[in-house]
């Protein structure tokens, strides 16, 4: 990952601190008051983000908390604070709503920015020489291709540059889905193609929540962990021969 600037960093963090607006009913923040109210918010979701979520070697923590930024002034605008008094807890229920809406900017400038799927280089070489068992070996294949913008727990890599390069995309994308192919059902097979657009365009939780048929207010969360599932299948499933060409 490339490095940010410390000294603007902090005084963004001192600009940020020393705008707050005092504290007051929230029918009474005027608009821009409640985006400044509410940026230490955005670089708290920011900074969840572990280093394997974002894209390699093109953002950095400014970079999401800059896309986490734009996405509360979105909130921002769409936030009606009138309904939102009716709630037990004002506060919670504004933060929930904003928090949602700033991690999906950060998560969708994280896709569109994510390079063509690769190993990095770091990586390749721990894989290379891990004693550990050939499960444990592909887990860590298949954990480093699949870097699921979906789990904000994962934390495969280092703060390390990518200097390897990348795959001839189209080659590895069909490697991939014959793995997959025989492994897979038809649900995980066609939610991790589409996630990851290994044959096609990469497609939105929402979208493939539409096309594989899953209905409800919690869809997406289910398409995340088919994705999830998925991957620890092939992981669990996958014989260390068929992807040594890969490692080596």
């Amino acid at each position: 990952m490339k490095k940010y600037n410390i000294q603007n960093y902090i005084r963004y963090k001192n600009d940020v601190k020393n705008s707050q607006p005092k504290e007051k009913h929230w029918r009474d923040y005027t608009r821009d008051e409640l985006i400044i109210k509410f940026l230490p918010l955005v670089e708290n979701i920011a900074k969840s983000f572990s280093t394997s979520d974002q894209a390699s070697g093109v953002m950095d923590i400014t970079d999401l908390i800059q896309e986490g930024n734009l996405g509360l002034i979105k909130a921002v605008d769409k936030l009606d604070i009138e309904f939102v008094l009716l709630k037990t807890d004002p506060e919670k229920s504004i933060k929930s709503f904003l928090s949602k809406r700033i991690k999906g900017a950060i998560r969708r400038a994280i896709d569109i920015n994510r390079a063509g799927m690769r190993i990095p280089e770091h990586k390749l070489n721990e894989i290379r020489s891990s004693d550990e068992e050939d499960d444990v070996k592909l887990k860590m294949f298949f954990n480093s291709i699949f870097k699921s913008i979906d789990d904000e727990d994962s934390d495969y890599y280092s703060n390390i540059p990518d200097s390897n390069k990348e795959y001839k995309t189209d080659m590895f994308n069909t490697f991939l889905l014959s793995l997959m192919k025989g492994v897979l059902n038809k649900n995980e097979y066609d939610v991790l193609r589409l996630s990851y657009g290994l044959d096609c365009r990469k497609h939105s939780a929402k979208q493939i929540a539409f096309i594989v048929g899953i209905s409800g207010s919690s869809a997406h969360v289910r398409v995340s962990q088919i994705k999830k599932q998925a991957i620890d299948k092939l992981s669990s499933n996958i014989k260390l021969s068929q992807v040594i060409d890969f490692i080596q």
